[in-house]
């Protein structure tokens, strides 16, 4: 399977923070973000990564050149208005078959994803597999409301779905397993000005496409020096 990994944020909360690294190069545990992903990548298996970078972030490529990693990295260097643009960039390297789209910033246990991904692969039929956790630590996370079949119905601000019984909280994670059809609406949604890749996904549950949620245990986002010190924690206490 392809990867595609969005790096093109400016990591501007980080940055008012106090860390004037690009964000994709902030370190947890001493590896940086983006290490730390296209490691993880390359050990469950992706053959291929496509990664996007912002003008301004030119050392991002340069650090991941330097690092000579065993598997073909190709680089777009494009500043961007949102993740979701971000991605559409990204299109002309995805369109052969189903593939993994991850943000920079997640924190997650590499066991957990590596069921993810095997799970995803056994599910081409669908348009997408959004990893969710009900870990919530965001100032704005983006809640997903699914059937028992964890089928995805719609996203919204905020959830009021009952289950059994009891309130169940979902939220995007920023990893999803697409499926290339999804490109299908880029015009679309472009000549509507859809924005951000929140608004992009409500658009694909509206016109019939598939999206189903996987759960993970945690998945932290990494936006404030705060998450560092969190996923930072959450790893020594849980190594596996």
């Amino acid at each position: 399977m392809k990867a595609a990994i969005i790096a093109a944020g400016e990591g501007s909360r980080l940055k008012s923070e106090g860390i004037a690294l690009p964000k994709p190069l902030v370190p947890v545990n001493g590896i940086p973000l983006i290490e730390r992903l296209i490691a993880t990548f390359i050990r469950n298996g992706i053959t291929e990564i496509a990664c996007i970078v912002n003008e301004y972030s030119l050392e991002v490529k340069r650090f991941i050149e330097q690092k000579h990693f065993p598997i073909t990295i190709d680089f777009v260097v494009r500043t961007t208005p949102s993740s979701m643009h971000s991605l559409f960039a990204l299109a002309t390297h995805l369109r052969d078959e189903q593939f993994l789209l991850s943000t920079v910033d997640s924190i997650f246990h590499e066991e957990e994803f590596c069921r993810y991904l095997q799970y995803a692969q056994g599910k081409a039929s669908l348009d997408g597999i959004l990893a969710i956790t009900n870990f919530i630590d965001d100032e704005n996370p983006l809640y997903v409301e699914m059937d028992a079949q964890k089928r995805i119905l719609r996203f919204a601000k905020k959830t009021n779905v009952t289950l059994r019984g009891e309130k169940e909280e979902w939220v995007t994670g920023g990893m999803y397993v697409f499926s290339p059809r999804i490109f299908n609406e880029i015009d679309v949604v472009l000549n509507r000005n859809i924005e951000r890749l929140r608004n992009f996904l409500s658009h694909l549950v509206e016109n019939g496409y598939t999206l189903e949620g996987y759960p993970f245990s945690k998945i932290v986002d990494v936006d404030h020096v705060q998450d560092i010190r969190t996923a930072e924690e959450w790893l020594h206490e849980n190594p596996k």
